[in-house]
């Protein structure tokens, strides 16, 4: 497919990326903790990445949520973390020389990778709180790392008053499926998840993505999301930002754990796969965990060569 539309690329792994800078970092709080004892580190995170060439930078709070915090300290801080959060994304972006955006993360309540967690019934009211802190610092909403269809659904009925352009970025299973295809998680296929977001109503979905999962499963997602984008009468921008993980099980949870990383997927590796989703169509490109700004500043380099 040839590209026709100008690539916008999203930051890294801000977890990672905390983590290498030496900032405050450990489980459970993952990320979070940044935001809780160095507000200042998740700042500078977020500058570098727009230094090395990040157009779209995505707001701290992906562990805010009850999974990592707890019910209780959730209950208690939500709303001022994940408002500190925003604030302190709009304001780097606000200080670029370039146009930076800032995506609002609406990440997974209730663990990483695992599906069969999501509670529906528990989750509108928590993504609602999450949307309310949000919502004055953002320009786009971004779900990632949704791992079923049941996860999009309840952030898209608790976006219904949301004015902002809603992209959803799925994760994929590290395992393909018996006919040698890429599959959500949850093991629901890539046709299902296109029906099940092309038929939903309420908010418009503007953008499909696929993050946190290997760069070579993206690759195959975006295959056949594209296949099915041409036979269909829908156009969402549609992208990619892969993760450094070794490939981890079924029952593994993303930032459980400090997971290793690939040693072999350098900047240059990362942005080759990156170049090869532009060369399929997608037009917003980034990376996830183990992913840094040296990536980052690879993947523009490459674009920018086109």
């Amino acid at each position: 497919m040839a590209v026709t539309q100008k690539v916008q690329i999203l930051d890294g792994g801000m977890g990672r990326q905390l983590k290498a800078m030496g900032a405050p970092f450990r489980q459970p709080e993952w990320s979070a903790l940044a935001l809780m004892e160095a507000p200042d580190a998740a700042s500078l995170a977020h500058r570098q990445f727009v230094e090395a060439g990040a157009t779209i930078i995505t707001t701290n709070n992906y562990a805010v949520v009850p999974f990592h915090l707890g019910d209780a300290r959730f209950d208690e801080q939500a709303e001022k973390l994940i408002g500190l959060a925003g604030a302190l994304a709009r304001q780097e972006a606000q200080s670029a020389l370039a146009t930076v955006r800032v995506a609002g993360s609406l990440p997974p309540l209730f663990g990483s990778y695992r599906p069969e967690f999501f509670d529906a019934e528990k989750a509108e009211p928590l993504y609602r709180r999450i949307i309310d802190s949000l919502a004055p610092h953002i320009d786009i909403w971004l779900a990632e790392t949704i791992s079923c269809l049941a996860e999009f659904n309840a952030i898209r009925d608790a976006l219904h008053n949301q004015r902002a352009d809603f992209w959803v970025s799925f994760t994929l299973s590290d395992e393909l499926t018996v006919d040698g295809r890429a599959q959500l998680r949850s093991e629901e296929s890539i046709a299902t998840l296109f029906e099940g977001v092309r038929a939903s109503e309420g908010k418009p979905v503007q953008g499909v993505l696929f993050n946190c999962s290997q760069p070579e499963m993206i690759t195959l997602a975006l295959q056949e999301l594209h296949e099915l984008l041409a036979a269909s009468d829908r156009q969402w921008l549609t992208g990619g930002y892969g993760n450094a993980f070794t490939p981890r099980g079924k029952q593994a949870e993303a930032n459980s754990d400090i997971a290793d990383l690939r040693d072999e997927l350098t900047p240059t590796h990362y942005a080759e796969f990156a170049d090869s989703w532009r060369q399929l169509g997608a037009t917003v490109l980034g990376g996830c965990c183990g992913i840094g700004p040296e990536h980052i500043a690879q993947v523009k380099k490459v674009m920018e060569a086109g």
